[in-house]
Parts: structure tokens; C-alpha cells; sequence
């Protein structure tokens, strides 16, 4: 499948921090259409790290099908500041998923990250929520 412009959403889910974890994401074209779903267990990390591996997921995932953009769109404040360039990544335990989204990020022609509200993103957090249980 090629596609040139998509637009992921991603959450993260901790039952506890850390804990067990699980991602979940949309991938959808341009129109709104669903494209499919990531929807799975992790293992026990923290939400932070949660919210960094939907995103590597998703990004990996676009790639394959040949999208030469991306729009994401999470509701983790931190990663989303992290990724524009807004924060720093302090916490070394995030330092290696943001290199590794950041080198993701490289392999498309453009690129747009958005932080959105919670509520915006319940398609994302059900799929994750749904992997936990």
C-alpha cells in the first residue's frame, strides 16, 4: 500500500509507573479513513515509555506502508514537547526512545507533532486500554 500523507494517533497505558503497559494507535489517510489499528502488550514500563514505544510503533508501521508524511497526534504533553524540541529529555530512560523516534522521524518528508487533548484521543486510549486487559 502507498500512501503519501497519514495521520497516527498514539497513547500509552501503565497500570502503575512502571508497570504492565501497552500501546495503541490509529493510522488513517488523509480523509479520516482507519487504515488499521496497533493494539498490545509491552511488558512493564513506565507510561512515558509507553507513550514513546505507540509512537516508534506507529512510525514504524507508516513507514512500511510507504507514507511519506506524518501527522501525530498523542496526548502526552511531555513526549510531544520532547519531539518539537520544547523540552529536554532529562530522564535517561527516555533518552534511547527518543533518539530512536527522532531516527524514525528522519525516513519522512515531512512531519507534524500535536499535542491533543485526552478526550480527542479516545479511539488511541481504548486500544491501548483494551491490550492491558
Amino acid at each position: 500500500m502507498n500512501m503519501d500523507r497519514v495521520v497516527i494517533n498514539t497513547d500509552g497505558a501503565s497500570q502503575g509507573n512502571p508497570g504492565p503497559s501497552a500501546i495503541g494507535a490509529t493510522i488513517k489517510d488523509e480523509c479520516g479513513r482507519l487504515i488499521t489499528t496497533i493494539s498490545r502488550r509491552i511488558g512493564r514500563t513506565t507510561n512515558n515509555q509507553a507513550e514513546y514505544r505507540a509512537i516508534i510503533a506507529a512510525l514504524e508501521k507508516a513507514a512500511g506502508m510507504g507514507a511519506r508524511q506524518v501527522e501525530i497526534r498523542a496526548d502526552s504533553e511531555l513526549v510531544v514537547h520532547q519531539l518539537n524540541g520544547r523540552y529536554k529529555v532529562k530522564k535517561a530512560s527516555l533518552r534511547t526512545l527518543y533518539q530512536e523516534t527522532v531516527s524514525l522521524l528522519g525516513q519522512f518528508q515531512g512531519v507534524t507533532i500535536t499535542s491533543i487533548p485526552r478526550e480527542q484521543n479516545k479511539e488511541a486510549d481504548s486500544l491501548a486500554n483494551a491490550a492491558l486487559k
